[in-house]
């Protein structure tokens, strides 16, 4: 994967992790707040814990941070793969995102 094919493919997750942030904050009470700032998006829930997501170029990786650990994905040329347990990112963000807004979201690319 060449650097450019990186950048496109991350601004693209990035750019899905935030409408679905809006899609759920107007189907949903999750009042989501999300921020980004650069290659990092932090989602805010309303008890106030966070899940952040960020760009690691050098390593062509995404960087998903929440309650329940760590986690580092890879694109695999369709989706975002954890390097660990082979799990999708977006079932990840929103089994996080569930488990930290207390009601059932999903995210989807």
């Amino acid at each position: 994967m060449t650097d450019l094919d990186y950048l496109d493919a991350a601004e693209a997750l990035l750019a899905a992790v935030e409408a679905g942030c809006d899609r759920l904050n107007d189907a949903t009470d999750a009042d989501i707040d999300n921020q980004r700032v650069g290659g990092m998006i932090t989602l805010t829930f309303p008890n106030r814990s966070q899940i952040i997501i960020n760009l690691q170029k050098p390593l062509h990786e995404v960087w998903l941070a929440a309650r329940a650990g760590g986690y580092h994905y890879r694109f695999d040329g369709q989706v975002w793969r954890d390097t660990k347990a082979g799990t999708e990112f977006m079932a990840d963000l929103s089994r996080h995102a569930t488990q930290q807004a207390g009601l059932p979201l999903t995210f989807s690319s």
